[in-house]
C-alpha cells in the first residue's frame, strides 16, 4: 500500500514537472499579442487624433478668412456711410434753395420791367434792396448764378431751347438767357435755359441770292 502511494505521489510530481515548462512557453506569446494589440490601438488613436487636429486647423483657417472678409466689408460699409452722411450735410439746403429760386427770379424780372422815368423810384429802390439782400443770402449759402450769355454752349451748365443764326458770332454760342441757371457749391441745381447761335450756311444763302437775281432778270426780259 505504501508503495502504491509513493508511486502515485511520484507520478503526480512528474506531471507537475512536465506542466511547468509548457506554461512558461505559452506566456511570452500572449504578452507579445497583448503588446501588439496595444501598439495597434495606440497607432489608431494617434491617427484619429492627428485627423481631428487637421480638421480643427482647417476650420480655424476658414473662420479666420471669414472674419477678415467681414472686417473688410464692415470697413467699406463704414466708409460709404460716412461719405453719405457728409453729402447729406453738404447738400442739406438744396431743396430749400430750389424752392426760393423762383422768388428770386420774380424780383429780378420786376426790377427789369420798372420804368425809371415813372414815379416808381422808391418802389424800385425797395425792390433793389430786397433783391440785393436776397442775393447775399443765396451767396452765403453757396448759390451762384451761372454766367451764360456770350459763353460757349455747355450741356453741363446750359439747356438749349432753340437755335438761331447770328452774324459775327461763333456757332454754339449762348445768345440770350431765357431763364438763369444756378450752381449750389460744386453742383448744378438748375441749368440755364438759353438760345444758342446756329451755324450759317453761306452756300445756301448765295444760292438763294442767285435764284432771286435770276428771277429779277427773267422778269425784266419779259
Amino acid at each position: 500500500m505504501e508503495e502504491e502511494k509513493l508511486n502515485k505521489q511520484n507520478d503526480a510530481k512528474k506531471e507537475n514537472d512536465n506542466k511547468i515548462p509548457i506554461e512558461r512557453e505559452e506566456n511570452p506569446a500572449q504578452e507579445n499579442e497583448t503588446q501588439l494589440s496595444e501598439t495597434l490601438l495606440n497607432e489608431t488613436e494617434l491617427k484619429n487624433a492627428l485627423e481631428k487636429i487637421a480638421e480643427v486647423e482647417k476650420q480655424n483657417s476658414e473662420l479666420k478668412d471669414a472674419l477678415l472678409r467681414k472686417a473688410a466689408e464692415f470697413e467699406n460699409f463704414k466708409r460709404r456711410n460716412e461719405n453719405d452722411q457728409l453729402n447729406i450735410l453738404k447738400y442739406a439746403a438744396e431743396s430749400f434753395i430750389r424752392n426760393i429760386l423762383p422768388i428770386y427770379d420774380d424780383l429780378e424780372r420786376s426790377l427789369s420791367h420798372i420804368d425809371e422815368a415813372t414815379n416808381f423810384d422808391s418802389t424800385k429802390k425797395g425792390l433793389l434792396l430786397v433783391y440785393e439782400k436776397f442775393g447775399k443770402i443765396l451767396d452765403n449759402q453757396g448759390v451762384k448764378k451761372i454766367d451764360a450769355k456770350g459763353k460757349p454752349f455747355d450741356v453741363h451748365f446750359h439747356e438749349a431751347l432753340m437755335q438761331q443764326p447770328a452774324e459775327g458770332v461763333l456757332p454754339h454760342t449762348v445768345l440770350e438767357v431765357l431763364e438763369p441757371g444756378y450752381m449750389y457749391k460744386d453742383r448744378v441745381i438748375r441749368h440755364a435755359k438759353v438760345i444758342v447761335s446756329q451755324e450759317m450756311n453761306h452756300s445756301q444763302d448765295q444760292n438763294e441770292g442767285t435764284d432771286i437775281n435770276n428771277k429779277d432778270n427773267s422778269t425784266e426780259q419779259e
